[in-house]
């Protein structure tokens, strides 16, 4: 263009019979600049998003060729690679399932406001009816560990948790102490963890709740020999 510009202006001053007239460098480039930035010449650019895109993939393009360029076999050899991955991060899902979020602390098992045993548990029922697994299943929990308070298998504490309620609890019902912890952990999972509780678990809360109902406690008792004073009072 400038090219053209210039050419014109000679053409001009030639065919007047006077000397050509010509432009100084920096004014012709400021005016080709202006030129060049008007809207009919950039209708056709690319928007900011596709150039921010167009990088993107450069960028991944770049990456790819480096990686096939280090990797023994080439393009090959990195394809077998991902493959060998991925095919090991299958395994160890199919393994161990979904990883599970664990609770950060232990928090307290009931809220500030008290209930009995047969409030939780109706609580529990009308939860259950309406398919509300996990809050079924909290007051189940909490229906049994206010059973065993209310039968003095367990001391009034506020602040105990599942895992500590079913650790005492085993003490005086060593026949349930698993089921106890179990039904623990299905509490703190659906209760902090964030899974989802289903029938069945709070099916087994349920029943478990009705068995100790029914289970005499076992109290440890003592196997230690009659003291000095028992042998005097029992020789007198």
């Amino acid at each position: 263009m400038l090219r053209l510009h210039r050419t014109s202006l000679l053409t001009r001053a030639g065919s007047d019979g006077e000397p050509p007239v010509t432009t100084p460098r920096e004014a012709a480039r400021e005016a080709a600049r202006r030129e060049l930035s008007k809207g009919m010449y950039h209708q056709d650019d690319p928007s900011p998003l596709q150039r921010a895109l167009n990088a993107f993939w450069d960028w991944l393009d770049r990456l790819f060729n480096a990686a096939t360029t280090a990797t023994p076999g080439g393009t090959v050899g990195l394809v077998v690679i991902v493959v060998a991955v991925l095919a090991v991060l299958a395994a160890l899902w199919w393994r161990l399932g979904t990883p599970r979020r664990r609770p950060t602390s232990a928090a307290a098992l009931f809220d500030d406001r008290p209930r009995s045993a047969a409030e939780h548990r109706a609580a529990a029922e009308a939860h259950a009816a309406q398919g509300h697994w996990n809050q079924a299943v909290q007051d189940r929990m909490r229906a049994i560990v206010r059973s065993l308070e209310e039968r003095a298998l367990l001391d009034v504490r506020p602040g105990r948790t599942a895992d500590e309620a079913a650790d005492e609890a085993g003490r005086a019902l060593p026949a349930h102490l698993d089921r106890l912890r179990a039904a623990a952990r299905e509490f703190d999972d659906v209760t902090y963890g964030g899974r989802r509780a289903s029938e069945q678990s709070y099916h087994r809360l349920a029943e478990l709740d009705r068995d100790l109902d029914r289970t005499k406690p076992q109290f440890a008792t003592s196997t230690a020999g009659p003291t000095p004073d028992d042998r005097q009072g029992a020789a007198g």
